[in-house]
């Protein structure tokens, strides 16, 4: 009687806050999945202090890492991200040697995760992508393409992004449009906002009243804008100010320019000591949900207002270019970097208040289905064109 085969050994790399709300449920279905063993890889921004030191919230959300790997270059500037791409590479082909995983799961978009596809697949390790064929601005944008042609599985969000997957030369038996793993957090969620939410988690600035309303602001450095932050978050600062209401303001990502964005926001703090004004490092995925579920607006360059915020109906000002072309529900209103006009468009969010839910971006169960296809699905290290 021919015994049971081995469970797949499904390595998933979490190399950010964002990447980890993103695939946190897809981590929850393969811990418990029969047929999957998880390993986890946590590397690069999500180890370090001041971008929100993520695995300690792995770590409580009952995920044991296999590895961690430190590959961040400071500096924060096209030159040290490509470096840094570089150190993942070459640190993560060893961990993948060590862990022999079947499955490498990479996450959207960033540098760190092309690091991820490169290393797998050059090792002849089948490479899973999630939020493959969606549009964006930034680097981003490149990034993202390049990922789904090292990868040999793949979990589009949405139909759209599906067809583009398709239409970029993808056998369509590996395309699996399931939703994106971050509403499945947030669906089954009480988003009633904890009244201790703003004291636990520290950070520095005027105290914020949970019984009063208040605005979550998050703006990245767009890295094909390089130089240009500085002004960018500025306009941001200005506005916010003017709108003269409570705000949680997020500290940036760790892309190239983010110093630009920060020193924007310490030189403002200094300069005007704001009454209304508190930044924060990090929030757990459940209460970065509960947080943007309860605010007046979200306002910055976060595709967290556009997928989230879709889901939830949240009132969002989407500022700049880093989300160009990215698919949203009716939530989102677009405008430049120019203080009058993110004041104008957050008073007419404001005013309008939340929206109808859309599920454009999935139902809440995405991660079973997720690793139920990693589970079973027949894998080909060798890829062609389907249309070739």
């Amino acid at each position: 009687m021919a015994g049971r085969r081995a469970r797949r050994k499904i390595c998933v790399v979490v190399n950010s806050r964002a990447n980890y709300g993103r695939i946190k449920s897809v981590l929850k279905a393969v811990q418990a999945h029969p047929d999957l063993e998880l390993q986890l890889i946590v590397g690069a921004s999500a180890l370090l202090y001041r971008f929100g030191n993520v695995q300690q919230i792995i770590e409580a959300d009952g995920f044991a890492p296999n590895a961690t790997v430190y590959t961040i270059v400071e500096g924060e500037t096209p030159t040290t991200m490509a470096k840094s791409t570089g150190l993942a590479i070459i640190e993560l082909a060893t961990l993948f040697e060590n862990l022999r995983p079947d499955v490498v799961l990479t996450v959207a978009d960033r540098f760190e995760t092309i690091a991820t596809a490169i290393a797998a697949s050059y090792m002849n390790i089948a490479v899973a992508h999630t939020q493959g064929g969606e549009v964006t601005g930034s680097i981003d944008e490149s990034v993202r393409h390049a990922v789904t042609k090292l990868s040999h599985l793949h979990f589009p969000a949405t139909a759209r992004a599906a067809e583009n997957l398709i239409r970029m030369g993808e056998n369509p038996a590996t395309v699996h449009c399931l939703g994106c793993p971050s509403i499945d957090v947030i669906a089954h969620l009480d988003l009633a906002l904890p009244p201790d939410i703003f004291t636990r988690y520290l950070g520095v600035g005027a105290a914020i009243d949970a019984t009063q309303s208040y605005l979550v602001v998050l703006q990245h450095p767009v890295t094909t804008e390089y130089g240009r932050g500085l002004d960018q978050i500025n306009e941001t600062l200005k506005a916010v100010t003017a709108l003269d209401m409570q705000t949680v303001w997020l500290w940036p990502n760790v892309d190239a320019g983010s110093d630009d964005v920060s020193k924007g926001l310490r030189m403002w703090r200094e300069r005007y000591n704001p009454k209304k004004l508190h930044y924060y490092r990090n929030f757990s995925v459940e209460d970065w949900a509960r947080l943007i579920h309860n605010a007046a607006c979200v306002i910055g360059n976060s595709s967290s207002a556009l997928r989230e915020g879709a889901f939830l109906g949240v009132p969002a000002v989407n500022v700049g270019t880093r989300q160009q072309g990215r698919e949203h529900g009716g939530n989102v209103v677009h405008v430049g970097h120019d203080a009058r006009e993110i004041e104008a468009a957050a008073r007419r969010q404001i005013e309008h208040g939340h929206y109808e839910r859309s599920a454009l971006f999935g139902d809440g169960f995405a991660g079973k289905r997720i690793a139920d296809v990693l589970a079973s699905a027949e894998i080909r290290i060798q890829k062609r064109l389907a249309y070739a």
